[in-house]
């Protein structure tokens, strides 16, 4: 093949195929550019900068949706994007949709609460969507490069977020404290990356697992090669840059600070859209790292067409508690994935992603308890839902260690589901302290004392939201969490039996300082200096409209659990 040729080919793979593709991505990047040039253009000057991003991330949403609409992300082929360094499936699809409905209703929590003024909200709402992007293709990664780029892409705007509030000292300081744990974080992650590629000879992730196939690693294990130590310590310094995004201990000292420092409504953003990119991402590397798909594709390559899977989608039904596995020769399966090329590999993601994820949940839970600020403890509450949330990604590489690809794909549409339950409880409860923050001027919880009295609806509202992120039934944070406990079930692994045993504890424990805010609230009696609560239609109607689906999604989950389904059924084809 000459010049010529690769040169038509890059070109006809980037407009045919790639291009219609990245289509919200390429949405975002011409509202960024829209949005500079109204400080150039007289004209475009007199649009408020909120209407021009409203529209952009609505053109974005709009881009996300399946061609066939929401209930079809089964039927999404999948498809490498600019020669391999993107892919584009069900999950792509579904985590896009996810990243630009939090985009739109940012967008206009931005408006309700006055962050974005018509003299900042240009760099504010750039930054934003610039975050998004990098988001987009952390969720999208199929290659070390697109890896590393779209990590690094979500966390720079971030730092700046972080700090976006002017003349406070302490937002100055969070800002400051993110940007240097984040460089630390990518240097770190940048060099597990080059030892990986060093090593095997590829940055692509399928082709990665062929090589790692070709490794030999049980034999290189036993015959104590020092290439193993190296490529175990790659696999760490790659997983720093992952813990890091998702605040996962012992990578998560910036999390409460710069959630305190940082404005409300930064804050939702972090705790939402950069933690579900992050996840993403996180069941990208997983899974491409200790699964060889049949349908997987050289770079540049057409993946090859996957139809069955929509036959095999259309005859499941949607199954909010999974259905038992049959459990034929247990023991021999596990014996087999031990001795197979990647069984070092999953033992290794097990055992990492697993005990990283009860050590983080646990010490979100604990450390929530003394604090004060509600900022404060909803940062620990993040923390906590990180590693609630990374179990089913320690379940689903299990599972296809054992050759069950159905339950992996439940495992993550358990994922899937939390992420999309987590929207409206996070987005909702931070609107909220933004909310009460203009009118009250104080984020502690101990001025919350009495608020039933002084604006029931909020209180009533906030309540729930804080008990459905306990997992309490019949609100809707209760399905996600059951889901992952049967993953961790399912798996049949003593390790993850143990991390079950851990999160179901650890529901019981976040509960409590859960029900000290409800508590403040509901029950305690007002502070002799009351200030006084006095929010407008617009902004009650947007905490209802985030605490409706709570309480809806928690009656009838059906649909969000069926494109769960649907987003997770394809990706082991």
């Amino acid at each position: 093949m000459n010049l010529h040729e690769i040169v038509d080919n890059l070109i006809s793979d980037t407009v045919q195929t790639s291009l219609p593709r990245f289509g919200p991505e390429l949405a975002l990047c011409v509202t960024i550019v829209v949005l500079l040039l109204t400080r150039v253009i007289p004209l475009l000057d007199r649009i408020p900068p909120v209407v021009i991003a409203f529209i952009g991330s609505l053109a974005a949403f709009v881009a996300a949706i399946p061609p066939g609409g929401l209930g079809t992300f089964h039927a999404i082929e999948r498809e490498e994007l600019f020669t391999g360094l993107l892919v584009y499936d069900g999950m792509t699809a579904y985590f896009r949709l996810f990243l630009m409905a939090f985009v739109v209703l940012f967008v206009v929590l931005s408006q309700l609460t006055g962050i974005a003024d018509r003299e900042d909200g240009q760099d504010y709402f750039s930054l934003v969507f610039g975050a998004t992007i990098g988001m987009c293709i952390m969720v999208s990664s199929n290659h070390l490069l697109t890896m590393f780029l779209g990590v690094e892409m979500a966390s720079v705007p971030s730092y700046v977020l972080a700090g976006i509030v002017k003349g406070r000292r302490r937002s100055s300081e969070a800002a400051l404290k993110y940007a240097v744990y984040g460089a630390g974080a990518a240097g770190v992650m940048l060099y597990g990356t080059s030892l990986l590629a060093g090593l095997l000879g590829s940055a692509h992730f399928p082709t990665l697992t062929q090589r790692l196939i070709e490794f030999d690693l049980p034999t290189r294990m036993a015959d104590r090669e020092l290439t193993v130590m190296v490529l175990a310590l790659a696999g760490l310094m790659v997983g720093v840059g992952l813990a890091f995004k998702l605040s996962a201990v012992p990578f998560h000292f910036w999390c409460p600070d710069v959630f305190e420092g940082a404005s409300a409504e930064v804050g939702a953003f972090l705790s939402v859209a950069s933690k579900a990119a992050a996840l993403a991402l996180l069941v990208r590397v997983a899974v491409g790292f200790s699964y060889e798909s049949p349908s997987a594709a050289k770079p540049g390559e057409p993946s090859p067409h996957v139809a069955a899977s929509e036959r095999d989608h259309a005859a499941a039904p949607i199954r909010l508690v999974a259905q038992q596995q049959p459990e034929v020769s247990q023991r021999g399966a596990a014996a087999t994935s031990a001795e197979t090329p990647l069984g070092p590999v999953r033992s290794f993601l097990i055992t990492l992603i697993g005990v990283v994820s009860i050590v983080t949940c646990t010490f979100g839970n604990l450390a929530a308890y003394g604090q004060r600020n509600i900022k404060r403890m909803l940062a620990y509450s993040t923390i906590a839902h990180a590693g609630f949330m990374m179990m089913p990604v320690a379940a689903a590489v299990a599972l296809l260690g054992e050759g069950k690809t159905a339950a992996a794909s439940e495992a993550i549409s358990a994922l899937m589901l939390y992420a999309a339950i987590y929207l409206f409880m996070n987005l909702g409860a931070f609107s909220i302290i933004a909310f009460l923050r203009n009118s009250m001027q104080s984020e502690e919880i101990k001025d919350y004392s009495g608020l039933i009295n002084r604006s029931p609806v909020i209180a009533v509202a906030f309540t729930l939201i804080l008990f459905s992120l306990v997992g309490l039934p019949p609100l809707a944070g209760f399905w996600p969490k059951l889901r992952v406990l049967q993953a961790l079930f399912e798996s049949h692994s003593t390790l993850l039996t143990f991390v079950m045993v851990v999160a179901a504890a650890n529901t019981a424990l976040s509960l409590v300082y859960y029900l000290r805010v409800a508590k403040t609230m509901c029950i305690d009696g007002e502070p002799d200096s009351t200030r006084p609560v006095s929010l407008g239609f617009l902004q009650s109607a947007f905490v209802l409209a985030m605490t409706l689906p709570v309480v809806i999604y928690g009656v009838l989950p059906n649909s969000v659990a069926a494109w769960a389904q649907s987003a997770a059924s394809g990706l082991f084809h």
